[in-house]
C-alpha cells in the first residue's frame, strides 16, 4: 500500500512538472508572438529600415530566449530530486547563456546593417564611406570574437571540473606555457596591426592598391589578414601586418580621385600643338573626364623617337583606367590616319659619291 501511495505521488509531481514546464514555454510563446506584432506594427507605420533589420536578426533568438527563460523562472515551482533540479537548472542556464551571446551578437549585427544602410559605398567620392567601413568591420569582428570567448570562459567555470582543469592549466603550464606564449606573440601582432589599421587607417575597406605588382581593391580586413579583389577576380590574401611592415601604393588614399597618364613614342616631324588640341576634343566629349586635367607634353626624346605623355583625369580609379584605354586608341588612330609618316620610323641615309678613279 506504501509502494501504491509512493508511485500515486511521483505521478503526480512528474505531471505536475510537465504541465507546469508546458504552460511556462507556451506563455513565452505568446509573449514573444505578441512582441513580434506590435515590431511588424511599427514597421508598418514608419517603414524604418532599422525596424525591419531588428525582427530579422532578433526574431529567432528572442523566440527561443523567452520561453526558456520563463521555463527556468518555473524550475523555482517545480517538485522533483534536489539532483535533477540542479542538472536541469545547468541546462537552461547554459542554453540562456549561449543565447545572451547570440542575442548580443545580433544586435550588433543590426547596428552594422544601420551603419551599411547609412554609408553606402556605392558613389564615385566614397572617401567617408570607406573611412567608416573599415572601422566598423574591425570593431565588429573584434567585438563577436570577444563576446564568444567570455561566453565559452563563463559556460566552462561553470562546471567544477573545468575550474580544476583551468587553475591546474594555470599552476601548471611550465615550459608549455613559454612555448605558447612565444607563439602567440604573432598572432598579438597581428591583432595589434589590425587596430592601428582600423584607425590610422592606411588601407580601409574598396581602396584601390597596387601590392606585390597586382591591381585591385581591398575587399575584406579580418583581425589576421587582408583580402585583395584583384582585378582580373583573383584574391590576394596578406597578413595584415604586411599593409604596416611593407610599402605599397594606395590610389585612393585621399581621394577617389586619379591622374591617368598615356605614352606615345612618334616620330620628331610630329605636330604636338595638333595632338593638344585632338585630345581637348576627344575629352570633351568622353563622359568618364571629370574636367580637372587635360594636359599634352613632350617629356623625354632619343635618337630616333620623342615621349608624349597625354595627361587626363576622372573620377575613380576605374574610370581612369577605362578613359586611359580609349585614349590611347583614338590618338593611335588619329595620327596613323592624318600623320603616318610621324609614326616611330627607322632611317637610313644614302647618299652618291664619285667613284675614286
Amino acid at each position: 500500500m506504501d509502494v501504491e501511495k509512493y508511485l500515486n505521488y511521483e505521478i503526480h509531481d512528474y505531471a505536475y512538472n510537465v504541465i507546469l514546464a508546458i504552460a511556462a514555454i507556451i506563455i513565452g510563446m505568446i509573449i514573444s508572438y505578441i512582441g513580434r506584432k506590435i515590431f511588424m506594427i511599427f514597421s508598418k507605420i514608419w517603414l524604418t529600415f532599422v525596424i525591419h533589420s531588428i525582427i530579422r536578426r532578433l526574431q529567432g533568438p528572442i523566440n527561443v530566449f523567452i520561453p526558456l527563460l520563463l521555463l527556468n523562472g518555473a524550475l523555482n515551482f517545480m517538485r522533483m530530486d534536489p539532483r535533477y533540479l540542479r542538472s536541469l537548472d545547468k541546462v537552461l542556464e547554459i542554453a540562456l547563456t549561449i543565447l545572451v551571446a547570440l542575442i548580443l551578437v545580433r544586435i550588433i549585427k543590426v547596428c552594422e546593417d544601420y551603419f551599411y544602410h547609412k554609408y553606402d559605398l556605392n558613389k564615385a567620392d566614397n572617401l567617408k564611406e570607406r573611412k567608416i567601413r573599415t572601422q566598423l568591420q574591425f570593431v565588429r569582428k573584434f567585438t563577436i570574437s570577444l563576446i564568444v570567448i567570455i561566453t565559452a570562459a563563463i559556460v566552462l567555470l561553470s562546471f567544477e571540473s573545468m575550474r580544476k582543469i583551468g587553475a591546474g592549466l594555470l599552476t601548471g603550464v611550465g615550459i608549455g606555457g613559454i612555448i605558447i606564449g612565444f607563439a602567440a606573440q604573432k598572432s598579438l601582432g597581428n591583432l595589434l596591426a589590425g587596430f592601428q589599421i582600423a584607425f590610422t587607417q592606411p588601407i580601409r575597406i574598396d581602396d584601390v592598391v597596387i601590392v606585390e605588382g597586382e591591381w585591385g581593391r581591398i575587399e575584406e580586413i579580418t583581425l589576421t589578414y587582408v583580402v585583395v579583389n584583384i582585378w582580373d577576380q583573383r584574391r590576394l590574401i596578406l597578413p595584415i601586418t604586411y599593409f604596416i611592415e611593407k610599402p605599397f601604393q594606395n590610389w585612393t588614399r585621399v581621394s577617389a580621385e586619379l591622374l591617368g597618364t598615356v605614352f606615345l613614342y612618334l616620330d620628331y616631324t610630329i605636330p604636338v600643338p595638333v595632338l593638344r588640341e585632338e585630345l581637348g576634343k576627344v575629352l570633351k566629349a568622353h563622359q568618364l573626364w571629370d574636367q580637372r586635367v587635360n594636359v599634352v607634353q613632350v617629356t623625354d626624346n632619343k635618337a630616333d623617337h620623342i615621349e608624349v605623355r597625354f595627361l587626363m583625369s576622372a573620377r575613380t580609379s576605374g574610370e581612369a583606367f577605362d578613359l586611359r584605354c580609349f585614349v590611347r586608341e583614338h590618338m593611335i588612330t588619329f595620327i596613323r590616319e592624318n600623320y603616318p609618316e610621324s609614326l616611330p620610323r627607322t632611317r637610313i641615309e644614302l647618299r652618291n659619291h664619285d667613284k675614286i678613279e
